[in-house]
């Protein structure tokens, strides 16, 4: 096996890049049916050749242009195959405690790599850090989740006697115009409102559009929430005017996640962190290691001003998860999924 990924590696350049198949053409190759018997390795093996790689685009190939970066290395796939014979689940620190820890620190590194105030690290002096999720999706949702937890709450200490579902009903999220479709599909799942706020000529979200939008919403009796601010957008890597939508958010006291997927890990080079003006007043941002830097897919990291939002707003605690040094050091409720591997630290 490790001969064939080395060869398949140092020939990928020779391979067509986007496999010239139909749909279906894998259910004319292999059975119907599972079999009955096992079949000797080399037959197994023969069947990557021919079933599989006919249909693969080789995304690791020199001339794979499409959509973004997504290139692995050895150093990262000599780590899945440890971590795939340690096989852990890290859903607790007890469950596997250099897998908990293990995440704090490397998100820490990373944190200072790309020039993350000190309030985004795990750290004793404040209630940030970082922790790592799946996708970049599934960041977006979480933050949208947590800032609706919160603006609720806050809500309902003013107007108690309001039900919630009314409340729910009038909660806006907002983003640019050039923003992913993962945020779309982050307000669907919160069933919340999205407003698109107009680019400018450079395709970037500003403060005033968005200040526009939020006062026209207010006037209509609607609740503004939370705001995604894109670094790096995937039609054409734009830059939303981070210092100045974060100026909005903290005034109006809404969430302001960054959306730093595509072109986050840049900030790794101090000259690209005139995007990241503006950081020190967001709530949250994510970044995808797997894109530039070279690490498997699916790998996103994600830093949080305040933990214990993402706490409030997913805190489950069932007892079979509990354990004497659950408050200091798990992170499994800012998360979606529970159990996860070592593999993308």
């Amino acid at each position: 096996m490790v001969d064939y990924i080395c060869s398949y590696l140092d020939s990928i350049r020779d391979r067509r890049v986007f496999p010239g198949v139909q749909p279906g053409f894998v259910h004319d190759r292999i059975p119907e049916n599972a079999p009955l018997d096992g079949e000797p390795w080399p037959d197994i093996f023969a069947d990557v050749e021919n079933v599989i790689m006919p249909g693969v685009t080789h995304w690791q190939s020199p001339r794979m242009h499409a959509y973004y970066p997504a290139l692995t290395s050895y150093p990262s796939m000599l780590a899945e195959m440890l971590t795939n014979a340690i096989n852990c689940l890290g859903f607790t620190w007890a469950s596997s405690p250099a897998c908990t820890e293990l995440e704090m620190i490397v998100t820490n590194w990373l944190g200072k790599m790309i020039g993350l105030p000190y309030h985004f690290l795990h750290n004793k002096e404040s209630d940030g850090g970082g922790v790592i999720q799946t996708t970049a999706s599934e960041s977006t949702l979480i933050s949208l989740l947590s800032g609706r937890n919160i603006t609720i709450q806050r809500y309902l200490k003013l107007h108690p006697d309001v039900p919630i579902h009314e409340i729910h009903s009038k909660l806006v999220a907002y983003c640019s115009d050039q923003a992913h479709s993962s945020v779309e599909k982050a307000a669907l799942i919160g069933l919340v409102i999205l407003r698109y706020v107009e680019s400018d000529a450079e395709y970037s979200m500003t403060g005033a559009k968005l200040l526009e939008a939020i006062t026209e919403d207010k006037k209509k009796g609607l609740i503004p929430f939370w705001v995604c601010a894109t670094l790096g957008t995937t039609g054409c890597c734009s830059f939303d005017d981070l210092e100045n939508v974060a100026q909005v958010c903290h005034k109006e006291q809404l969430w302001c996640h960054a959306d730093a997927a595509y072109a986050g890990c840049s900030f790794i080079c101090p000259e690209y962190r005139k995007w990241l003006k503006g950081v020190d007043l967001i709530d949250s941002i994510a970044l995808n290691p797997s894109k530039w830097l070279m690490v498997h897919f699916d790998c996103t990291v994600m830093w949080v001003r305040n933990s214990s939002a993402l706490h409030c707003a997913f805190n489950v605690s069932p007892l079979y998860l509990t354990h004497e040094f659950s408050a200091l050091a798990d992170t499994f409720e800012q998360k979606i999924q529970i159990p996860q591997t070592m593999v993308r630290y």
